[in-house]
């Protein structure tokens, strides 16, 4: 069995470590967090080690899946023939650090959940998603060697450089956190009453805000320059917004917006959603996976709206177009009624 070694068994790093157990690797980890490791071998995702140098003895791939400031430091010292490769939401200070090493390939898997830590792990968790692979200083060979372990992810891999991937993260990542902390912020300023006005659209933009302001906060100053770059060409953008809505220019706004929703539509993936109205009663998701097992389908997303007063609400799922029909006639089979309906 290939040997692998995971270096921090936080969401990422336990997800990684189950997903390739169930590749066939033997997997090593070791976290200075002796919590998260303890919960990342409970839900056996790594067997654990005493230190770094034991967890990289003998391993023929390093994942350093620490803080990005953590993965620099451990790069500064790490001394390794194995391919090494990292985790990081941010590239460029990352292979300057590993540029001592024979064989490094900086990597980003775009995905996560809006909790944290190894109990919240899966290794199911990389499955459709992209997984940026760095090619600065990197060996063809090795690409094509890590590339293999991320599709044995489930993941899709994608070339680029270090400072391709920080400007295009900080507008598709980094960005969408300041946004939605900011937005946040706001609405804690206006106070408690406008929380009761909340509803799915202003949850769906914030649920990054949940996420770990610590880990956040490390990645987004690691990425200053990039972001705050985007973030004053957003501020631009939004100054135009303002001009155009007190000059009531009705025509500019539906052009924008029309054009904000095929660029959208065009990036979204392809699915049709069915609204299942779920009433305040126990087994009610219960009777919803009933329907998924019966129908077969690939459900793409899913989201809940809670209803904010008398409980229930709706829950839409997201499945491939042609199949949408066979989730309806399972769910009213199970009793629900459907959105629309």
């Amino acid at each position: 069995m290939p040997s692998a070694a995971v270096v921090g068994t936080g969401l990422i790093g336990a997800s990684v470590g189950v997903g390739l157990k169930v590749a066939g690797w033997q997997v090593a980890g070791w976290d200075a967090d002796t919590e998260n490791l303890a919960q990342a071998v409970s839900i056996g995702a790594v067997t654990p080690v005493s230190s770094l140098e034991e967890a990289v003895d003998g391993a023929e791939l390093v994942v350093l899946a620490a803080s990005p400031r953590a993965i620099v430091s451990i790069l500064s010292d790490l001394a390794t023939q194995a391919l090494v490769t990292d985790v990081a939401g941010i590239k460029q200070p990352v292979v300057e650090a590993a540029c001592g090493l024979p064989r490094f390939v900086g990597g980003h898997p775009m995905a996560g959940r809006e909790v944290s830590g190894p109990l919240g792990a899966s290794g199911d968790l990389f499955r459709g998603a992209t997984w940026v692979l760095t090619t600065d200083h990197a060996s063809g060979d090795d690409l094509q060697k890590l590339s293999e372990v991320v599709r044995s992810l489930g993941a899709q891999p994608v070339q680029m450089t270090a400072a391709q991937h920080d400007h295009v993260v900080a507008l598709v990542s980094h960005l969408p956190m300041v946004l939605a902390a900011s937005l946040v912020e706001e609405l804690g300023a206006a106070g408690s009453s406008a929380d009761t006005m909340v509803a799915g659209g202003f949850r769906d933009l914030t649920r990054i805000a949940l996420s770990s302001s610590d880990w956040w906060a490390d990645l987004l100053v690691a990425n200053r320059k990039p972001l705050s770059s985007v973030l004053r060409k957003i501020s631009d953008g939004l100054q135009g917004w303002a001009e155009q809505l007190e000059a009531e220019e009705r025509a500019w706004v539906t052009d924008l917006l029309g054009s904000a929703r095929r660029t959208r539509t065009r990036i979204a993936p392809p699915g049709e959603g069915v609204g299942v109205l779920l009433e305040d009663k126990p087994g009610e998701i219960a009777h919803v996976g009933q329907a998924l097992a019966v129908s077969g389908v690939d459900l793409r997303d899913l989201q809940l709206r809670h209803a904010t007063h008398g409980g229930g609400g709706v829950l839409t799922l997201s499945v491939r177009p042609e199949e949408a029909d066979s989730l309806r006639r399972a769910l009213m089979a199970e009793g629900f009624r459907l959105l629309g309906d």
